[in-house]
């Protein structure tokens, strides 16, 4: 190729980059190398091509080869820099440096803006790579460069501060050489800036300074350039801040640096600097608290001065802050960070500070950081002072050892240093060598005589070396005022010159000036506070204490300062502030919560508040922390005792005494818990109980008092004791008593009320001639009073009483006279002036309104005014006194009462509510008594019913039941009144209570027995005889009668029923003939005659029965003798007799009254009659009548599942809502619902909680001891495991079968049931659990209990037959035909059983096992036949389906016979009939199946069964299976899937199993 052609081609090579066709360019160059191989702009071409086309290597190489081929030609070296440029390679980068700086060769004598353009490429990369001493050269060639081309002085200012900028990062890390260039580079922009002065100047000339301040070796410029700027800018602080900060720092505070300070605070006294300059001086000056605080407030302002955070912490070392001393003594070596020459000495300094201030601390912790910091100093171990430090601080870790071999060293090889001797001194003071010690510390202050510290240990060893020396005040006050003078500060020398001046020298003042200073100089130091709060406290200065005490808890932390929240507290419980002092001891108690000093008297200032709860807390909380703290112990008993918690409170009582025995307080404490336990039992009318508590108080009150016979309290606690037996009956006051109080030697004493009111009294004497009081000789008074009412009731002399009477008089009145403002005395006046023994109703009177007088809101003085007004016969000045009464205190019970007496006095239709609120209120014997009466007067009164007020007063208002309630507890508080215990045995009766009602009629007639009515006496012995009738103790009954003249028709007649009762006819005949013969009206002669009629029927005379009966009704008939009528048909099976009756008794019998049995008697004649539907409507007529019935909705439960078991449900309903009504009837109904859901089909797999099985566990648990409910139980639990069976799941309730039936029998054998009842009842529970043996395989144990069962009664149809249905059963499991002598066998005992459905039944499946399907078929015919006969409606729906799947099984064997079909046909339609039943339809499905599988119609039936909602699953998975076989034959892919979900959703497990093997096969 010639030189034409090779230019040619590198043009086109040229052309081709140029139009970006890379590769083109590369084959020309290619082609030009071929022919020239060192063609200089072929190489150059390739490298750009290949550049373009990201070939870097192939590039860099092409760019190479060029330059070596002509090193000084620009284009390769362009080239190889753009290459390298655009390289992400940080390898590159060095060589990039390297093309740069040829670039810069080749640039700079032709091109200078280009070789300017490099030279900043040059310096960027310089830069990135931090090279700042290259940085710093190349920019100085630009500026040169610049120069030379005679650049302008702002260009030229320009680059400096480029420069600057560029190399400010380089401070930390940079040589001496590039330090000088920046520091050249800020003085060129400095001299260049303009104007001058300015902002930009400012802000350079600061950077200046800030960058000079960071050369160490540079003061001299720096003191300079601060100066220069001082002149150009006066008013700025920044340049006197620095030099301010760089004397600190240099640690010299020389007159220039000090004229600095002070300059610096005049022109900005905020500054931080300054502020730091000012507490360092004040240091120098010993001004140790500004130090502090002015070096605090500097720092927070600026933190570029670590030498201040020094200077901080030897200010707080002064004034003994040891722990922030710490903390600056960190922020000071953090300031420094890593150890370097400049500030290597401050370092050594902040480490042998924090190491002496953590030695002061004193603590182990402290000691070993304090051993570490030595450790850190720079040429420590050569330092004498820091090897003293060292040994202080094995001291104060217990490292005696090395602390002693530190000592001896120093001593040796520094005798003339204070601070070896010093440490000897340590030594020796922490063995108790206070000899040696003294020695020591003499021989460093001989040394260093200014160190308050040795004067300190001194004036220590001096005061615990002797009492001389202690009280030598020439010795230890001497060492502790040196100490004192050298450190004010030291508060610990204060503190012993406290002690010095209040234990040696009695000066209790100076003391506490003493203690207060040295707790001002350290708030921490509690002994010197509580000191000084004790001092002023005993001095009389409460403001001082108090001043101090505020001081402290203002500052405090939470959680510390216990003292003094402690001192506080406790003085604001003394001034009667509690809750304050609840507020400052529970802050004593967050600083230590262990302390039960602490607890118990927040429990005191608790109890001072009002706040029991708490406070016995706070009490419990104390005894627990500390058990010795009986008075912890005796305050939570009292605390217990105040808030009604007695017997806990009586428990306390007893811990203490365990403890000690003698412990007066708690002896009263526990006899006044006994006696308000038996207050308590009085108020609710529990006295025997009262008198054991009574009893018990009365022990406890007489130890106390035998330890301190000379409180005069614990005699009044006794005669209180005494006294409060007066409401008690005295047939049940038999006291023990302590002989010690009888003044007997009797261990105890027997005492009976009058013994014990005379007791008491005598017991309010002794209290008396300790302390004469009012209150004392008030109950006295009251005493007398009580004990001339006992006199009174058990009737005594009148002469005693009246001396008794007289004697309360004179107490009261002398208690009136000691006290006339008391209202409560007044009262008691007046009571026993109003008397009827005294009768000074004057008095009375004046007594009453003085108590009114002394107290306004007076509701007992008020009531007793009214009773007075009453008494007198002032009616309306009663009323209007209870009036005032009742507005004051509605709750006062015998205001209440007043208002019923008086409502009873005029007549007042509101007498009975009246008492009924009395017993609302509380219980009072008037009260009661009131109430009980008004209730048996309305009770008695027959005709009133339906009267509103009846309604509401006795139905409503419960009235009967609460007025048994309240006479019971009179009775048992009065038990001699005849009245009230015949009220109280009629309302017994009235409640069917007939023990009760027995016990009160017999109390009531031996109370009259010996009183002159005899009337009375003859009624009461009526009701005696009546009760004992009703309880079946006829022979009582009838002596009682026969005891008595029997003169009236209703005595005369009890007498009879009682002699019916006793079986003793004959007498029971002559009795009601007397009695029909007395009365007088025709209702009671045809009771009479009603009653002879039963009598008749007993004695088997029917037709003398009929006649009497019919005797009753020919006249006026009573719906009784109706009944019996009815009754008597039904009992004879007469059906047109009863049928009669009952129209007869529905004329006559309307309206609520009777429904119960007149329903009850309609519904067995139409069962009679054959009417099984009319029986269920019967009853739900009348509760459609009578909705709020409950018998009549338990009766329809009871007759639903024998008359009507296809509505069973229904049934289970009924007997809810009878449960809802009336809770009492659950026994029956709880059995009826059981019987309905078991009837229904109801089981546990459909509802877990309301299901036959849990309802009749619930009616055992109610009445165990109904044998019917045990076998519906039988029933229940066979059902449950039946359905289980039926879901393939293993049953649960197996092995019961043996234990129910022993349980019925257990059961029936302790009933008065009737013994045919019985019988049937025991047979079915055999046959049923023979069957549930059956059914689960325990064929021995069936066959065993039929034979036990045959041999009691062997012509047992039903056993005989199950006994053949045992033994077939066990034949059948061989698989063998039965022979035809058994089968005829089999058919003749079901013959004998003909009656039986299901005996049929089985007959049928032994014919169908046998293939003798002919004979199944008439089987199924004959069980339908006879369920049809006995009207069954599941027998007729079982043989029906049982019929048809007989049929429908031959159909499936493809018997070609069409009776069998039309067999399954008319069965399944006949159960359609009976009822909408899923499996009928099912059957029909399959015998569609079985006849067109492939049939629409198949489908359509298959699906209706699947898809019903409410079929069981059991029945709908055949379906289904068959469905989907069906579904496959017919390829319908859509209703297959269909299918499948349902499947799924129902856990159809083997529809799915179908659906995997069909899929597979097709």
């Amino acid at each position: 190729m010639s030189n034409k052609e090779v230019k040619a081609a590198l043009k086109n090579a040229r052309d081709a980059i140029r139009n970006k066709q890379y590769k083109e360019a590369l084959k020309h160059c290619k082609a030009v190398l071929k022919q020239e191989k060192n063609n200089y702009n072929a190489w150059v071409f390739i490298g750009l091509a290949a550049a373009e086309l990201e070939q870097p290597d192939q590039a860099k190489g092409a760019y190479k080869k060029a330059i070596e081929l002509d090193p000084n030609q620009l284009l390769a070296w362009q080239g190889l820099a753009n290459l390298y440029e655009k390289s992400n390679q940080t390898d590159v980068k060095g060589d990039l440096a390297d093309v740069y700086q040829k670039l810069l060769e080749l640039y700079e004598s032709g091109d200078k803006q280009k070789w300017c353009d490099v030279c900043n490429k040059l310096v960027e990369l310089y830069h990135q790579e931090k090279k700042y001493l290259e940085v710093a050269e190349t920019w100085q060639k630009l500026i040169r460069m610049k120069q030379e081309e005679g650049a302008e002085k702002a260009e030229l200012h320009h680059l400096w501060k480029k420069m600057i900028q560029l190399l400010k990062d380089s401070t930390k890390n940079q040589d001496n050489k590039t330090g000088q260039l920046l520091l050249t580079a800020f003085e060129h922009a400095l001299h260049s800036a303009d104007p001058v002065p300015g902002e930009d100047h400012q802000n350079l000339y600061k950077d200046f300074i800030q960058c000079l301040s960071k050369f160490p070796h540079e003061v001299a410029r720096l003191e300079k350039a601060c100066h220069d700027m001082m002149a150009l800018y006066p008013t700025m602080s920044y340049p006197l801040e620095v030099l301010c900060l760089h004397f600190v720092q240099s640690g010299t505070l020389s007159e220039k640096a000090l004229h600095c300070f002070s300059r610096l605070l005049e022109m900005d006294a905020s500054s931080g600097p300054g502020i730091i300059c000012f507490g360092i001086k004040c240091l120098k000056e010993n001004k140790y608290k500004e130090a502090v605080k002015s070096l605090t407030e500097g720092l927070q302002k600026t933190n570029q001065c670590p030498a201040a955070w020094w200077y901080l912490a030897e200010a707080q070392m002064k004034i003994h802050e040891y722990r922030n001393a710490v903390l600056s003594c960190n922020q000071a070596l953090e300031a420094l960070g890593t150890p370097e020459s400049p500030n290597l000495p401050w370092k050594n300094l902040a480490l042998q500070l924090k190491a002496e201030t953590l030695i002061k601390i004193a603590d182990a912790d402290a000691a070993e950081e304090a051993i570490k910091a030595l450790e850190q100093i720079t040429d420590g171990s050569s330092d004498p002072v820091i090897s003293a430090l060292r040994g202080q601080a094995y001291l104060n870790k217990g490292l005696m050892n090395q602390a002693s071999k530190i000592s001896q060293e120093l001593l040796l090889s520094h005798p003339d240093v204070a601070e070896a001797h010093a440490l000897e001194g340590f030594i020796h003071y922490s063995q108790k060598n206070y000899e040696q010690a003294e020695k020591s510390f003499l021989n460093a202050i001989e040394r260093k005589a200014g160190t308050a510290e040795y004067h300190q240990y001194l004036g220590l060893t001096y005061w615990f070396m002797s009492d001389d020396t202690k009280k030598d005040k020439g010795k230890a006050l001497t060492q502790f005022l040196k100490a004192a003078k050298l450190d004010s500060y030291l508060g610990s020398a204060f503190y012993y010159l406290g002690n010095y001046y209040r234990d040696i020298a009695g000066d209790k003042s100076r003391a506490r000036g003493c203690y207060k200073k040295a707790f001002e100089l350290d708030e921490t130091d509690e002994e010197s506070g509580t000191a000084a709060v004790s001092l002023s406290v005993e001095l009389g200065d409460m403001d001082t204490a108090l001043s101090i005490l505020n001081e402290v808890t203002e500052k405090a932390r939470p959680g510390t300062a216990k003292w003094a929240w402690l001192h506080r507290g406790l003085y604001y419980l003394r001034t009667g502030r509690p809750s304050q002092a609840v507020s400052d001891l529970q802050a004593a108690l967050r600083a230590d919560p262990k302390d039960s000093n602490c607890w118990e008297s927040l429990g005191e200032a608790y109890f001072n508040r009002g706040s029991y709860s708490t406070a016995l807390k706070s009490f419990r909380k104390a005894s627990e922390l500390n058990p010795g703290l009986t008075y912890s112990i005796y305050r939570a008993a009292a605390l217990e005792q105040i808030l009604g918690k007695y017997k806990n409170a009586i428990a306390t009582y007893q811990q203490i005494l365990k403890k000690t025995e003698d412990y007066v307080p708690a002896l009263k404490g526990l006899g006044e818990c006994y006696l308000m336990l038996a207050r308590s039992a009085l108020d609710n009318y529990l006295d025997r109980k009262a008198v054991d508590y009574i009893e018990q108080a009365l022990a406890y009150f007489t130890r106390a008092v035998e330890h301190r016979p000379d409180v005069s309290c614990l005699w009044k606690l006794l005669g209180d004791t005494c006294t409060s037996v007066h409401v008690i009956s005295p047939t049940k006051v038999n006291v023990q008593v302590p002989g010690s109080l009888l003044s007997k030697n009797a261990t105890k004493q027997v005492l009976k009320k009058n013994e014990l009111l005379i007791l008491g009294g005598r017991c309010y004497g002794r209290a008396l001639k300790l302390i004469s009081l009012p209150s004392i000789w008030c109950d006295l008074g009251i005493n007398y009073y009580r004990q001339a009412e006992h006199f009174t009731a058990v009737g005594t002399d009148t002469t005693e009483i009246s001396e008794l009477l007289e004697k309360s008089l004179q107490c009261l009145k002398k208690a009136v006279r000691l006290d006339s403002k008391n209202h409560l005395y007044w009262n008691a006046l007046g009571v026993v002036a109003s008397c009827s023994a005294i009768g000074n109703y004057a008095l009375a009177q004046h007594s009453f309104i003085k108590s009114v007088q002394a107290e306004q809101i007076n509701v007992v003085a008020w009531t007793n005014l009214g009773v007075l007004y009453l008494a007198t016969g002032n009616i309306e000045q009663a009323h209007e006194a209870f009036k005032v009464a009742q507005s004051l205190e509605p709750s006062y019970v015998l205001c209440w009462i007043g208002q019923a007496l008086i409502a009873e006095t005029v007549g007042s239709y509101d007498t009975m509510d009246l008492f009924r609120h009395t017993t609302e209120l509380s219980m009072h014997a008037e009260g009661a008594k009131g109430y009980a009466h008004w209730v048996c007067s309305t009770l008695q009164d027959k005709d009133n019913r339906n009267t509103v007020l009846y309604l509401y007063n006795i139905v409503q208002l419960n009235a009967v039941p609460a007025a048994q309630v309240v006479l019971s507890k009179y009775t048992e508080r009065n038990p001699d009144d005849a009245s009230a215990f015949t009220m109280f045995g009629f309302l017994n009766e009235y409640l069917h209570l007939k023990q009760q009602a027995a016990y009160a009629y017999e109390r009531a007639a031996s109370l009259l027995k010996n009183s002159e009515d005899t009337e009375k006496y003859n009624t009461a012995m009526q009701n005696y005889g009546r009760s004992l009738c009703t309880l079946g103790r006829c022979d009582e009954a009838i002596e009682v009668y026969t005891s008595i003249p029997l003169t009236e028709f209703d005595g005369i007649v009890g007498l009879a029923l009682a002699y019916f009762k006793k079986g003793l006819l004959e007498e029971s005949i002559k009795a009601y003939e007397k009695a029909l013969s007395v009365a007088e009206s025709e209702e009671d002669k045809a009771h009479v005659l009603t009653a002879l009629a039963m009598i008749e029927y007993k004695l088997n005379k029917v037709d003398a029965a009929k006649t009497l009966l019919f005797k009753c009704s020919l006249k006026e008939p009573s719906t009784e003798s109706l009944k019996a009528l009815c009754t008597l048909g039904l009992v004879k099976q007469d059906a047109t007799l009863a049928t009669a009756a009952l129209k007869e008794l529905l004329k006559h019998e309307k309206g609520n009254d009777g429904i119960y049995e007149r329903c009850l008697i309609a519904s067995a004649v139409y069962a009679l009659q054959g009417r099984n539907v009319a029986v269920q409507r019967e009853v739900s007529k009348a509760i459609h009548s009578y909705p709020d019935n409950s018998a009549l909705w338990s009766l329809l439960s009871r007759v639903v599942p024998l008359y009507a078991s296809k509505k069973s449900k229904g049934g289970a309903l009924a007997g809810s809502v009878a449960h809802t009504l009336d809770v009492n009837c659950r026994k029956e109904v709880l059995l009826n619902i059981a019987v309905n859901q078991l009837v229904a089909g109801c089981h546990m797999l459909e509802d877990k909680k309301n299901n036959p099985l849990k309802n009749i566990q619930k009616a055992i648990h109610v009445c165990p001891d109904n044998p019917a409910a045990w076998a519906v139980l039988m029933a229940a639990c066979h059902a449950e495991n039946t359905v289980v069976c039926l879901n393939n799941t293993e049953p649960k309730r197996t092995g019961l079968e043996m234990t129910l039936v022993s349980t019925v029998s257990a059961k029936t054998g302790e009933s008065n049931l009737p013994h045919n009842y019985v019988r049937t009842l025991e047979d079915w529970c055999l046959c049923q659990a023979i069957t549930s043996l059956e059914e689960t395989g325990k064929l021995s144990e069936a066959e065993a209990l039929c034979n036990k069962g045959l041999k009691n009664c062997p012509e047992h149809p039903a056993l005989f037959l199950l006994l053949r249905q045992i033994q077939c059963k066990q034949l059948l499991q061989s698989h063998k035909e039965l022979p035809d002598n058994i089968l005829e066998e089999l058919r003749k005992t079901v013959m004998s059983s003909s009656s039986s459905a299901a005996a049929w039944q089985w007959l049928a499946k032994i014919y169908q096992s046998q293939r003798m399907m002919t004979g199944a078929e008439m089987c199924y015919r004959k069980s339908l036949q006879l369920a049809s006969q006995q009207g069954s409606w599941n027998g007729k729906l079982s043989s029906l389906l049982r019929l048809a799947m007989l049929a429908l099984e031959i159909c499936m064997a493809n018997v070609p016979n069409e009776h069998w079909p039309s067999l399954v046909q008319e069965a399944t339609t006949e159960a359609l009939k009976l009822s909408p039943c899923p499996l009928a339809a099912l059957l029909q499905a399959l015998l569609q199946y079985n006849r067109k599988m492939g049939a629409r119609e198949t489908r359509r039936m298959l699906e209706r069964v699947v898809y019903q909602p409410a079929n069981p699953e059991t029945i709908v998975s055949v379906a289904r299976w068959y469905l989907l076989q069906h579904l496959y034959a017919k390829d319908d892919c859509e209703l297959i899937d269909v299918l499948i979900e349902n499947a799924k959703a129902n856990g159809d497990v083997r529809a799915l199993e179908l659906n995997e093997k069909l899929s597979a096969s097709a």
